[in-house]
């Protein structure tokens, strides 16, 4: 269903800014490395994208939910301001969808649940600040720099979602990209 992955691309790429902005908060990201309080593991394109697309099976997993339509494509990837030569982050955006809301409801709950009992700290959880007061959560991966933040996506008393959904972008902190490495023909 090409139409509906576009409808939900684009969606899940606009909250990609959102999750990269929980990211720099927190990995500590600023405008110079010399600001970051990590130094950013050397690692190839293809190994980090691999890499975050495992972190986001992991959480598919966590969520749970058997016989929902997941969106596509895998990973992408962008430039760390502090150095976009030669530093980037992977971003993950996608969602579930394609189950009753009651569905939704108890796979956004199995993640909150497993989120903290697979070494990820929830840093935020409650409702968003959008009109609909979306349910929100935002977790840091404590073994690795990565970010997770999920919204979950359903009716309200005041409104009718018409595609309801759980939304996940996973973001990671910078990597350094390995020496010769043309990062501008990545993105």
């Amino acid at each position: 269903m090409a139409v509906g992955k576009a409808k939900y691309r684009g969606r899940g790429l606009a909250m990609a800014a959102t999750a990269i902005a929980f990211s720099l908060a927190a990995t500590g990201c600023s405008k110079t490395v010399d600001d970051l309080d990590y130094t950013p593991t050397t690692l190839a394109v293809a190994k980090a994208k691999d890499k975050t697309g495992s972190v986001s099976s992991q959480i598919l997993n966590m969520i749970g939910i058997k016989g929902g339509k997941v969106t596509e494509p895998g990973p992408g990837v962008s430039p760390c301001d502090e150095d976009p030569e030669h530093l980037y982050r992977t971003l993950h955006p996608w969602s579930v969808y394609q189950v009753s809301e009651d569905e939704l409801k108890q796979g956004f709950q199995r993640l909150r649940e497993a989120l903290p009992k697979n070494d990820w700290k929830i840093v935020e959880y409650g409702p968003n600040k959008s009109k609909d007061k979306t349910l929100e959560m935002t977790a840091d991966y404590k073994k690795e720099r990565f970010s997770v933040n999920a919204e979950l996506h359903i009716s309200t008393a005041s409104t009718k979602e018409k595609t309801p959904l759980i939304l996940i972008n996973v973001v990671s902190a910078c990597f350094r990209a390995p020496a010769g490495t043309k990062l501008d023909q990545e993105f």
